[in-house]
């Protein structure tokens, strides 16, 4: 993996779950009532599934799912976010990523499914040496039922696999050493505390690896 840009902002990336997609205007008022700079990174959500059923595979499906990320971040726009086209580019406030000209540009990711936007918010992270905090419809990944407050080191490590993240998200993760959580994007209590500092119910990387 090539060398990260200089960071150029202390602000936080957020990927936020494209099952999530209905709750973007409460999360943009939550997120910009914290007051920090946040870029979004958005799935594909709906947009995506049309994808998924349209049978396609490889290179067409990768940039066609990425036209999906880019058509729900409209979406974060029509909330009030501030549209950004380049992946370091300064973030004032509350932004979203279009992504489809940044990942043209430097195509760093596989062309298959086992690369979403969990993947590409990781990639993004990583190029502005900021934060992960990715917002899904579940607290966290699990094992036997029991919530996982740190990741364990199976999964980290590839050996077991979770279905919470896409299968290409902790390679990456492991190249970038970035910071990252996963918590519930349902639970707005829970991205306030986040927000705040605080490490409420979620799973976070592992600092000892």
């Amino acid at each position: 993996m090539a060398a990260a840009a200089e960071k150029n902002t202390n602000c936080l990336v957020i990927k936020v779950g494209g099952s999530l997609t209905e709750e973007i205007p409460p999360l943009f008022a939550l997120l910009a009532s914290s007051g920090r700079d946040i870029l979004i990174v958005p799935g594909g959500g709906l947009f995506a599934d049309v994808v998924r059923q349209s049978g396609a595979e490889g290179t067409q499906a990768h940039w066609m799912a990425i036209s999906a990320m880019e058509q729900t971040a409209w979406l974060w726009v029509a909330a009030g976010a501030s549209p950004v086209e380049g992946v370091c580019d300064p973030v004032r406030g509350v932004a979203v990523l279009l992504p489809y000209r940044t990942m043209r540009d430097e195509d760093p990711l596989p062309h298959s499914w086992d690369v979403t936007s969990d993947s590409i918010a990781a990639w993004v992270a990583y190029k502005r040496d900021a934060p992960l905090l990715i917002l899904k419809s579940v607290d966290g990944i699990m094992s036997e039922g029991i919530l996982c407050k740190v990741v364990p080191e199976s999964v980290e490590a590839g050996i077991t696999s979770t279905d919470v993240v896409d299968s290409a998200f902790f390679p990456v993760i492991r190249a970038s050493g970035i910071k990252w959580a996963i918590i519930n994007g349902r639970r707005p209590e829970r991205i306030r505390s986040y927000l705040k500092g605080k490490m409420p119910p979620g799973t976070y990387s592992n600092p000892h690896l």
